[in-house]
């Protein structure tokens, strides 16, 4: 049965590579990595990339067994203690850091276009804290004069079927929904709002469209103008 390879398997294999004299073979079998991965850790091409990471420390590896993988290169080391297995738990909604910066933008849409929503719902559906939302209702925040309200779907924070079922669940709460229920009506204004979206989001695309052909007419122009420039000067 193949054993589980650490936890961090490259930060191990750096640590093995720089602290022990095992040979590449037992340090890329134990991490489960190519031999090759190792040897570019010991000729200092892709160490510096990582921070050594102490397998005895962490109890995946004792001293004894690098000692017996030391004293015969044909060896294979033997894991001590899986690693355990790290799930993540209940909590904010997860969002990429490449968009995290979004979220006060989303945040500013939500409360400008539906304030029927409550702060829960939008730290649920945007994945954020109610004191960032305080601090945005009541332009505290620390970058409120770059905060512009945009659409979280058109930004990725959230699917068009999440904001739109919070937007009816929070309509209904707040008494903006006939309690007997007007399915027609309901259904109009969901209509009327994904309509919106939409021309929101083609305006959008639009517009950077336009953006990225204008710069593009730009670079050309002075590419030709250098080169008539390079021309006469010949």
């Amino acid at each position: 049965m193949t054993q589980p390879t650490p936890l961090m398997p490259h930060a191990t294999a750096s640590w093995l590579v720089d602290t022990t004299a095992l040979s590449f073979e037992q340090i890329a079998e134990f991490c489960g990595l190519h031999i090759l991965e190792v040897q570019a850790m010991a000729d200092d091409l892709a160490s510096s990339k990582y921070t050594g990471r102490d397998p005895v420390r962490s109890g995946e590896l004792t001293m004894s067994e690098i000692e017996k993988g030391q004293a015969d290169a044909g060896y294979s080391l033997v894991m001590q203690k899986a690693p355990v297995n790290v799930n993540r738990t209940k909590g904010p909604r997860y969002t990429p850091v490449s968009k995290r910066q979004d979220k006060p933008d989303g945040i500013a849409w939500i409360l400008r276009s539906h304030p029927e929503i409550s702060d829960a719902q939008i730290g649920k559906l945007i994945g954020t804290t109610r004191n960032t939302i305080s601090a945005i209702r009541d332009r505290s925040h620390w970058n409120i004069s770059n905060i512009q309200p945009k659409d979280p779907v058109t930004l990725g924070l959230c699917s068009q079927r999440e904001l739109d079922a919070i937007v009816a669940k929070a309509a209904k709460k707040a008494g903006l929904i006939d309690q007997a229920g007007d399915d027609a009506r309901l259904g109009d204004d969901r209509a009327m709002l994904i309509e919106e979206l939409r021309a929101e989001r083609d305006a959008s695309t639009k517009a950077a469209g336009a953006v990225a052909q204008e710069a593009e007419a730009a670079a050309w122009l002075e590419a030709k103008r250098a080169a008539e420039a390079a021309g006469e000067t010949e």
